[in-house]
């Protein structure tokens, strides 16, 4: 008789392998047993990424970096990114890049496929997809940002206006923490300023507060599948009355194929203009990655990223000190009001914004207010807590769109709720100059190491250890490589201390316009906890 131990810690493992789960949590009962062992924490074996379609202005210029930190697991891996189908999406109505109202953009024309893609959906029917996400490229199989060693990024730039939604998997060394930055500048025209996102995991349920419908923005949210099977979306949108019904188009069994990207405009799913709106995306099938595309006519532009899930509070890190304008975006999606206390974590401490002190959410109901310019030349983040004598408070989630300049020479930008940095968060595509950190600790002090690693072009890695107090947030310029070159990764580790909150802006005058766009950066996932058992699975073989 053959015994083969299978111990749980390695089927969990396996499992966190398979599906690309970031985060596994060792059940608290489990723990109080005696013969339990404590859980360990291994690193993530296998990473998936989507970003998004980035424009189809003809007046951009996008670049991309793609990095890894070192100390991922084993020797072998690859990480890569390619392209995904424009899908052409007739029915159901409203559901593809349907252009009703829409002025000032190609994009209606780009609702079928544009020729970026021609060809792709015979190609699928020839390839195989082997679980790791290889087979999902052209017939060539020629990657895009391929990585070659971790701790070295890697950079690539387009100007074509018919640049495709990418997808990929990073796997082995390259795994944990794989991180992709898409930062696009658009010179002219709506949306015109910085648009930058970080490429997102794909899965089943986001929130978007923040989004609007007005007769001076387009927003449109892009639906992406990096997976060999079709996903079927929902969205659902509510306003400052309550849940919207659809207009012309609907919202509801959205396909979006294998390997395709579908994008949809937010105005054809509502019977009128509404200036702010909460968009909550839902695959009922499959997963998708969902980013937002704001663009205004007037105020520029920048991509809206997912709120952090609904929780009792939010944190929004990184308003930057010369903010012209603040305003404040908060859905309940319970079935309880919400009560909160507003404050600013600055440079000194917490401070209440005058006459915003407290805010009542009613629930399923969008609440918006106008903060102005609260910052007064000091950089800082919202912090959004609970009222006191709320024993059991609601969840929330809560964004705020951010301008600076004046006049015709506004730009805007977003500062979604985050969650935490519990180890280690990551931003690429920094250059010399134009890179702002904000550090906050909302509630005890913090220990930070900021690291800058090898520049494209070469050099070396650079660390500082900044000590965040309590209360406050901390703007940090970000260390350069020594003797590097090119763009570079900044990565945020929690030392010791109490919950830290980061975001990354990145600004480049353009024309007299501070263009900018801002990107949290939540806890990378880049490990998995294996809950520890002395349960002995073994698996007998009478053989």
């Amino acid at each position: 008789m053959n015994r083969t131990v299978l111990s749980f810690g390695g089927t969990v493992v396996a499992l966190a392998a398979v599906t690309g789960l970031a985060t596994l949590w060792a059940p608290e009962e489990a723990a109080n047993g005696d013969s339990a062992k404590p859980a360990a924490y291994k690193p993530v074996e296998r990473s998936t990424l989507v970003c998004p379609r980035p424009t189809t202005s003809d007046v951009a210029e996008t670049s991309y970096t793609a990095f890894t930190p070192k100390g991922g697991p084993g020797k072998k891996g690859s990480a890569a990114l390619y392209p995904a189908e424009l899908a052409d999406t007739e029915a159901p109505a409203g559901s593809g890049s349907s252009s009703k109202g829409d002025k000032d953009s190609k994009d209606s024309k780009d609702s079928k496929n544009d020729g970026d893609s021609k060809g792709d959906k015979k190609e699928d029917k020839g390839e195989k997809d082997d679980g790791n996400g290889k087979g999902d490229g052209k017939k060539d199989g020629k990657p895009f940002l391929p990585l070659s060693s971790p701790g070295t990024p890697v950079t690539e730039e387009t100007s074509d206006a018919k640049a495709p939604a990418l997808t990929g998997t990073a796997d082995g060394p390259f795994a944990p923490s794989w991180t992709v930055q898409q930062t696009t500048s658009i010179s002219a025209g709506a949306g015109r300023g910085l648009l930058g996102t970080s490429c997102s995991a794909p899965d089943t349920t986001f929130w978007f507060p923040g989004a609007s419908t007005a007769e001076d923005r387009q927003d449109y949210v892009h639906l992406t599948n990096p997976d060999s099977t079709s996903a079927v979306v929902d969205l659902d949108l509510y306003g400052k009355e309550g849940k919207i019904k659809a207009g012309g188009g609907t919202g509801e069994g959205i396909t979006v194929p294998p390997r395709s990207t579908v994008p949809v405009l937010l105005s054809t799913l509502t019977p009128e203009p509404v200036t702010n709106v909460t968009l909550h995306v839902t695959a009922r099938s499959g997963r998708v990655g969902a980013q937002v595309q704001a663009s205004d006519r007037k105020l520029g532009g920048d991509w809206l990223p997912p709120a952090a899930t609904p929780s009792p509070g939010a944190v929004l890190p990184g308003i930057p000190k010369d903010a012209t304008s603040v305003r404040l975006a908060v859905f309940a999606p319970g079935g309880h009001d919400a009560d909160l206390t507003v404050k600013l974590a600055g440079r000194s401490g917490l401070i209440s914004p005058a006459g915003h002190e407290r805010l009542h959410v009613k629930a399923g109901m969008v609440t918006t207010v106008d903060l102005k310019d609260l910052t007064q030349g000091e950089a800082g983040s919202l912090v959004l807590s609970p009222a006191e004598g709320e024993a059991e408070a609601p969840g929330i989630v809560a964004a705020a769109r951010v301008l600076r300049g004046k006049g015709d020479k506004q730009e805007s930008a977003f500062v979604p709720a985050t969650q935490p940095v519990k180890k280690r968060a990551t931003a690429a595509d920094n250059s010399e100059k134009g890179s702002t950190l904000s550090l906050t600790a909302p509630k005890d002090e913090a220990k930070v190491r900021v690291t800058a690693s090898a520049g494209s072009g070469g050099g070396s890695p650079k660390s500082t250890t900044v000590t965040v107090k309590a209360h406050t947030t901390t703007a940090v310029t970000p260390p350069h490589p020594s003797g590097g070159k090119g763009t570079y990764a900044v990565t945020v580790e929690r030392l010791t201390g109490g919950p830290l909150y980061a975001s990354r802006m990145l600004e480049r005058e353009q024309s007299g316009l501070p263009a900018f766009t801002l990107q949290a950066l939540p806890d990378d996932g880049s490990t998995v906890a294996v809950p520890g058992s002395a349960q002995d699975l073994s698996v007998l073989n009478d053989d």
